[in-house]
């Protein structure tokens, strides 16, 4: 760190002796941080913007409690800013004005100022434009958090002007070891047995700060003996599942089921649909995804997939939760351990395309409607060839427009019933040429 800016390098808050464990254990030095040396390490991002002595304006995106509050502050230390944080939550224009004027006033007296802006995402995209100048011109440099994804929350603009730095679930490792330090600031270990240290990391799910407020709850309490994992489960809270339903959590796990259930992984596919239905997603919207499926990835190698479907949608119609859940998971199976094909799919794309290009074209005379005389004297419905009067029921004849060749839209696989179906249309086929 220059002298120039020895002055001004804020100290790190100290919490107070009885104050939240979280707050107590948060790192002095970037060293200190864990579950993120892929950005703090020395060949990190931040790593090599500390060494280098000079920060960029950086997006910091990850799940709850994985350091990003943290970091911030301590890149500030690291580098000698005045550092400064709002929140997008409590803050408005008159806030981000006055932040940005008392950053200038320091600016003129030497003293950059690292401005950070907690759920960075919740600005509106006017507000987020009005950081822009303020980033340009160096009066700030910004370091935004955000638990969403930036492509889909923050304006292009403010990206091309940051870089976005992905942090890490925490591991169980880098769990265990903030237990660790909790165990020697407390001075005593936990009152847990091995199996039940194991469920409490489990159950943080990556979140650092829901542990460290788990084991806070721990060690305050005085407990006759070691709890086993149902006596903390007991004791516990359940951990809420983290599911934004119209956010990046949603598409994401859907996109993990369609596609596990695509790939015949019914284990996974059942996970990813439990995660959902757990965190409190609608069943039907489930059954509607189910659905799709049935018809965009398996459609006739497995005509039931889709009977399947609508079953289920009708038996959890009837019952409701959780009974009707039980049905949405039948289906879930039936779909993922089915034969796969897309034939349908691409059929329906190649059809609607080429309806589009040809759709002013005429069906051939013979096959037109002709419910009046006229419509019979001028030719319509003229030498049509009625399939059940021929031997097999086909005829083979055209119904294609006359100024069109007939296409292939629809090829079969050879999995599951469109084996038999790849059978037939060939056999038609074959006639076709013959007649």
């Amino acid at each position: 760190m220059s002298d120039l800016f020895a002055d001004f390098a804020p100290p790190v808050p100290q919490a107070p002796v009885d104050g939240p464990l979280a707050d107590r254990l948060r790192p002095a030095t970037l060293s200190d941080v864990v579950g993120q040396d892929h950005l703090t390490g020395p060949d990190g991002a931040i790593g090599r913007m500390v060494a280098a002595g000079k920060l960029s304006s950086m997006i910091l995106w990850g799940p709850p409690g994985t350091g990003k509050t943290t970091i911030a502050r301590l890149l500030a230390d690291a580098v000698g800013l005045r550092y400064a944080q709002i929140s997008a939550v409590f803050s408005g224009v008159a806030d981000l004005k006055k932040v940005f004027a008392e950053a200038r006033e320091h600016g003129r007296l030497g003293r950059k100022t690292l401005l950070f802006v907690d759920e960075i995402h919740r600005f509106n995209r006017a507000q987020q434009d009005g950081f822009l100048p303020y980033v340009e011109d160096g009066t700030v440099t910004l370091v935004g958090a955000t638990t969403e994804n930036p492509s889909f929350e923050l304006n292009a603009a403010l990206l091309s002007r940051s870089q976005v730095l992905i942090l890490h679930r925490l591991g169980a490792d880098a769990l265990n070891e903030l237990l660790a330090r909790g165990e020697a600031l407390e001075e005593r270990p936990l009152p847990l047995t091995d199996a039940a240290r194991a469920a409490l990391v489990a159950s943080a799910d990556g979140d650092g700060r829901f542990l460290l407020n788990q084991a806070e709850t721990l060690f305050s309490i005085r407990l006759p003996e070691l709890l086993d994992p149902a006596g903390l489960s007991a004791l516990l809270q359940r951990r809420v599942a983290v599911y934004d339903k119209d956010r990046e959590g949603h598409y994401n796990l859907i996109s993990a089921l369609h596609k596990s259930l695509r790939g015949s992984d019914p284990q996974a596919a059942l996970y990813y649909m439990a995660r959902m239905l757990t965190a409190g997603e609608e069943p039907l919207y489930v059954l509607r995804r189910l659905t799709r499926f049935a018809s965009e990835d398996i459609g006739l190698a497995d005509p039931q997939a889709l009977v399947q479907c609508l079953a289920a949608k009708d038996a959890y119609d009837f019952l409701g939760s959780p009974e009707g859940e039980l049905a949405i998971v039948q289906a879930c199976l039936y779909l993922a351990t089915a034969p796969k094909s897309n034939a349908a799919y691409k059929a329906q794309k190649a059809a609607f395309k080429s309806a589009r290009e040809t759709g002013s074209l005429m069906p051939p005379p013979s096959i037109l409607n002709a419910p009046t005389r006229l419509m019979k004297d001028i030719g319509y419905g003229k030498g049509y060839a009625y399939d059940h009067d021929h031997q097999d029921g086909f005829s083979g004849a055209n119904y294609w427009p006359e100024e069109m060749t007939p296409a292939r839209f629809y090829e079969p696989t050879g999995r599951g019933f469109e084996q038999r179906i790849a059978e037939r249309m060939a056999w038609w086929d074959e006639r076709r040429q013959t007649s």
